[in-house]
């Protein structure tokens, strides 16, 4: 695992930080802009996340533990995925976080960072598609 490899993008959404929130914690919600995956977690630090369903025919459980949770403001949490090839163990996991900042009436910075890869080519991956990411979660949000 290469924990010294850090994606990290903002994207300013038309929203309140309140409805933004909702986008990132919402499992019905978040099935929309993470292809279909079901999300079990009450988002208490110290419970597990899980990410769940069908990708291409095979069959994923991805997990971590939630970190912190500061309400309308941050989330982190720890994220392990059988696609990355590596040994489902605490050494093998990313940490994701989201933070939120209001900038203003009905306006919210949303950064996502993803720290840690397991390679190079997950690294790429992940910059590459960043951008189009948050660009579909913005599009929900502002809906």
């Amino acid at each position: 695992m290469r924990h010294d490899l850090e994606v990290s993008h903002t994207v300013e959404v038309n929203v309140p930080v309140s409805r933004m929130w909702e986008v990132l914690t919402q499992p019905e919600i978040i099935k929309e802009y993470l292809f279909g995956t079901e999300t079990v977690t009450d988002w208490k630090p110290g419970s597990e996340i899980i990410f769940q369903g069908d990708y291409q025919g095979h069959k994923y459980r991805d997990h971590g533990v939630i970190q912190e949770n500061i309400l309308n403001k941050k989330i982190s949490y720890t994220y392990w995925t059988g696609f990355s090839g590596l040994e489902d163990k605490p050494e093998n996991c990313s940490l994701i976080t989201y933070t939120l900042v209001a900038t203003g009436d009905n306006k919210t910075e949303f950064t996502w960072t993803q720290q840690g890869f397991a390679n190079e080519d997950g690294y790429k991956h992940s910059q590459t598609g960043m951008k189009d990411f948050l660009g579909k979660i913005k599009e929900i949000a502002e809906r």
